[in-house]
């Protein structure tokens, strides 16, 4: 158990020192309802993608609650991610997390992959995205896995 918490802990580490270098958008194209390509060009990595979900500083666990039994004081605020990969293929999951306000104008998740046009901004992430892409990708590769 130690031995796993420190993994997730030096994964989440690692997410935020590529989120340095995550200033730079990437171009995508958004077709219907999604973004069919990666925007790194490969796929993410689970493990990442399920570190990154259970990180409570910037990302899914803060607002939304999921099949994660050791996850304590999961979010209310948003749907349960359990069910996801049924719900969503990997290119709706994709757009939803570049920019969810293209679903509901009114939404209260953020745009995890934009950086013009955003209001009530924190400071360190004025003028930049919360996630790299090769973080979006990891979280879509990971939440494409959860199926009822």
């Amino acid at each position: 158990m130690a031995r796993a918490s420190v993994h997730i802990a030096a994964l989440i580490v690692a997410s935020f020192a590529c989120a340095a270098n995550a200033d730079e958008l990437l171009p995508y194209k958004i077709a219907g309802d999604g973004i069919a390509g990666s925007l790194t060009g490969s796929p993410g990595d689970t493990a990442r993608g399920r570190a990154l979900v259970l990180a409570r500083t910037t990302t899914c666990i803060l607002c939304h609650s999921g099949p994660f039994p050791e996850a304590r004081f999961q979010g209310n605020l948003a749907p349960d991610l359990a069910g996801t990969g049924n719900r969503w293929t990997a290119s709706q999951l994709r757009l939803r997390l570049v920019d969810a306000s293209r679903f509901n104008a009114e939404t209260i998740m953020p745009s995890y992959y934009r950086n013009a046009g955003l209001v009530r901004v924190g400071r360190n992430f004025d003028g930049k995205p919360i996630l790299s892409a090769a973080e979006i990708e990891d979280i879509v590769a990971f939440l494409a896995t959860l199926r009822d």
